[in-house]
């Protein structure tokens, strides 16, 4: 009797988040008794945070998930000693639920072809097990991978490199695209994984004719169930599947057979791929919830705070942005996220400094070049005897709470503030 395959579970963003405790509880329950789970660590190994972030996984799961998991620590190829790479290989190899996440794509391919990795990915799932492909990992299990650092923080000329093709080993031949609605650009267009619609139009005229293209929202979630050849959108977005110039579109709680994916079925509701019927950038309010909707929120008040001069308002947006980053913390939202929120409240901070350096420092240092030229015109008159517009000039000066008092050294003033 052929053994159960299991699922190959792949995440847009938000594996380590609120949004996807239910969705690891479920995976759990249906990954083996006694199941046990396993957090790789690759993709992330090149990061001086990687323990942190790993250590941030296993608080993750016993806290929110209440299952304890294990980490298989394998950084890279040369930092790994063959005794520690066997011990990762063995626990892999134990495993019923294995879950890799952020970092880069093309750092962990590259560990990984030379090693055992990629293979025990396969036999895990073939038993009946599940393998978690999140954010960046999920980049690693198509047929080609997506070089996202290298092309939108290095500047390299857009290509493709070879994935693990994990999913290939089960029919699916596919290039898997996370952060498809990504909107974090704000003002300019980062979806599809931070390439973009024309970057990513042209990557993907490069693809072969028979390479299909699946791209995962945010904090959304698609179970690939092998065994009953099916799968479920899970999560707050959905998943889009692009072949042959046509797409087709699945939200949260909508179900479709892999035969889709495998070409072996037509189904309904496809649609031409065209300028315009790509996913919207989300709209203000769609995702409140959203850890970088609220985020972009604060920044704009906090901007517009210092547009109008208003102190109060921009320093509260700070206060609001620390209390987010804190709340996320303390929901064990995405480590690189609340990393970036960081990096944007010293940002803003940097800003508020700037402006205040700029503005005076008092309402005295302010008037003094007005003031300064009132006395000189008063000087101008006491010297040429016009007493009375010398003293005139030193009464509108009174009123206006600045006093003026006659010394040998010259004239001195001060402001007095009621």
């Amino acid at each position: 009797m052929p053994s159960k395959k299991g699922i190959i579970a792949l995440m847009g963003s938000g594996e380590l988040t609120a949004t996807m405790v239910e969705v690891h509880k479920e995976l759990l329950a249906g990954s083996g008794h006694p199941t046990k789970g396993v957090f790789l660590d690759t993709p992330a190994g090149f990061q001086l945070n990687v323990d942190q972030l790993s250590e941030g996984a296993l608080k993750y799961f016993r806290t929110r998930v209440q299952q304890p998991i294990a980490v298989a620590s394998y950084k890279s190829n040369e930092l790994t000693v063959p005794y520690e790479a066997e011990q990762a290989f063995q626990t892999l190899r134990d495993s019923s639920f294995i879950l890799i996440g952020p970092g880069s794509p093309t750092y962990a391919v590259r560990q990984w072809k030379q090693t055992p990795i990629p293979e025990i990915f396969v036999k895990v799932v073939e038993r009946g097990g599940c393998l978690v492909a999140a954010s960046a990992a999920a980049l690693t299990v198509g047929r080609f991978t997506l070089p996202v650092y290298e092309i939108y923080k290095v500047g390299e000329d857009l290509h493709w490199v070879d994935g693990l093709n994990t999913l290939g080993s089960f029919g699916l031949d596919l290039v898997v695209v996370p952060h498809w609605n990504n909107a974090e650009g704000g003002t300019h267009d980062t979806r599809f994984c931070y390439m973009g619609e024309p970057r990513f139009r042209e990557l993907e005229s490069r693809l072969p004719d028979d390479v299909s293209i699946f791209g995962l929202d945010e904090h959304t979630a698609c179970l690939l169930d092998l065994d009953k050849g099916e799968a479920i959108v899970k999560g707050i977005g959905g998943v889009v599947f692009r072949r042959m110039g046509n797409q087709m579109r699945f939200e949260k709680g909508d179900s479709f057979s892999l035969d889709l994916l495998r070409g072996k079925e037509t189904g309904k509701g496809w649609q031409p791929v065209v300028k315009g019927n790509e996913p919207p950038e989300p709209a203000p309010g769609e995702y409140d919830q959203v850890f970088w909707e609220r985020i972009h929120g604060i920044e704009s008040t906090f901007h517009q705070g210092l547009e109008k001069n208003d102190p109060k308002r921009a320093v509260s947006a700070l206060l609001d942005l620390d209390r987010v980053i804190w709340e996320a913390q303390k929901n064990l939202e995405n480590t690189e996220f609340i990393s970036q929120a960081r990096d944007l409240m010293r940002e803003l901070i940097v800003s508020l400094g700037i402006r205040l350096e700029i503005n005076p420092k008092d309402i005295g240092d302010g008037l003094a070049p007005l003031v300064e030229e009132f006395l000189r015109l008063r000087e101008s008159f006491r010297e040429n005897g016009q007493w009375e517009e010398a003293d005139a000039v030193r009464e509108g000066l009174r009123r206006s709470n600045v006093f003026v008092e006659d010394t040998k050294e010259g004239p001195t003033w001060k402001l007095v503030v009621k």
